[in-house]
């Protein structure tokens, strides 16, 4: 049940500049949007980039496509490293990237049946990460495995599990990039940010004036949100009040916006840790004309690099030409996107340098809805570690 005007609290020791450690038993988040936004700490007290993700998620490490018949891939999720190894027979599967005889990589390894086999001493992993085979040792006197992590593939990404087995029946919808009626387009790239950056920059539309080159001159107007435990949705419509509509963006209305729909589209973007969404419904429209499903991925141990995994779907328009119009602007679409990305990837890395070089988050936040995004961050993920 959504919850209106609720209070998040956070706890735990935190890192302040210069290595203080200081406490905030309860942070108090700005909730009604009536109300004088309260004065700005002077150091936040709740660190939010140095919360670490929570394992007890799904997460994708790879696209489908990187991942060859018979051959393994190297992927990190927060440090860990993990391969995945696909069978020329049977399901894709995941396992600790190191051989437990001497510790090497195994993505080095030989793909034999549905198992991988170290190269160096021919050590031989199934997809449980049992040890099946040391070539020189007889059955009855094998080693101890490797770990093996729960491991899916759906709308072209593999998925890894990489918390508590138990709780892993809570696989993300994918719903969009599965459904024909829609053109779904895969894209990613790593970033050399925490994943909390990611987030207030999709949920926070006030930053258009990033992308007056792309978009030309928007307006967007706040309607509200709500909250829950571990999500977060804040609605906007937008405005053009000067500059032209860019190709890419008639592709996904599938045609011309004139100014008399101006403030009618609604955008609605939902964190439902650790993923976000983001829809718009057209004026008069009964379903989405874009579907986007996002996730950052962090790949060091320090959540400092992430990778981002995006499936964006675009509605297909009724009868043959509004197909072949999808068609012809599909490129420009591409174009589009690829641009807003490169300018939300550069602010976003601009931002961790600052947080890097001032030691702690020191940012002047006044939108409501990113102060509750910020402390739904830290209550969904995991304190800081001691340094």
């Amino acid at each position: 049940m959504p919850m209106f005007g609720r209070a998040v609290n956070w706890h735990g020791a935190l890192i302040g500049r210069a290595g203080e450690k200081f406490r905030m038993d309860s942070i108090v988040l700005n909730t009604d949007d009536t109300a004088e936004i309260p004065p700005p700490l002077t150091c936040s007290a709740t660190d939010t980039r140095r919360v670490r993700i929570h394992p007890d998620h799904w997460y994708p490490v790879a696209w489908s496509r990187e991942l060859k018949t018979g051959k393994t891939l190297a992927v990190r999720f927060a440090g860990a490293p993990i391969v995945l190894i696909r069978p020329k027979e049977g399901a894709v599967f995941a396992l600790e990237n190191r051989c437990a005889h001497r510790q090497v990589p195994l993505d080095a390894g030989v793909v034999s049946g549905c198992a991988i086999r170290c190269c160096y001493h021919g050590w031989t992993y199934d997809a449980s990460g049992a040890c099946i085979d040391v070539p020189y040792l007889g059955k009855g006197k094998l080693p101890n495995g490797v770990r093996a992590y729960p491991c899916r593939e759906e709308a072209g990404l593999i998925f890894i599990f990489p918390g508590d087995k138990t709780k892993s029946d809570n696989f993300p919808s994918l719903a969009a990039a599965a459904d024909p009626k829609y053109k779904t387009r895969r894209f990613g790239r790593e970033v050399a940010c925490h994943y909390s950056f990611m987030h207030e920059n999709l949920m926070d539309m006030n930053h258009q004036f990033l992308h007056r080159k792309q978009m030309g001159q928007i307006r967007p107007r706040y309607l509200g949100r709500r909250l829950g435990a571990d999500w977060l949705e804040v609605q906007y419509t937008f405005a053009r009040t000067g500059g032209k509509q860019p190709l890419g963006e008639t592709a996904v209305f599938g045609g011309k916006r004139t100014k008399d729909v101006n403030d009618k589209d609604i955008m609605t973007i939902r964190t439902e840790y650790p993923y976000q969404t983001l829809r718009i419904l057209p004026a008069g429209g009964s379903e989405p004309v874009m579907d986007l499903w996002i996730v950052y991925v962090p790949l060091d141990a320090e959540q400092r690099t992430i990778r981002t995994f995006g499936l964006l779907s675009i509605h297909k328009p009724g009868g043959l030409l509004g197909r072949g119009l999808l068609q012809l602007g599909w490129p420009f679409l591409v174009a589009f996107t690829e641009r807003i990305f490169k300018e939300d990837r550069w602010i976003v890395e601009a931002e961790q340098k600052a947080h890097d070089a001032q030691g702690a988050n020191w940012n002047q936040e006044v939108f409501p809805v990113i102060r509750e995004l910020t402390g739904l961050l830290g209550s969904c993920g995991l304190p800081p570690e001691e340094r």
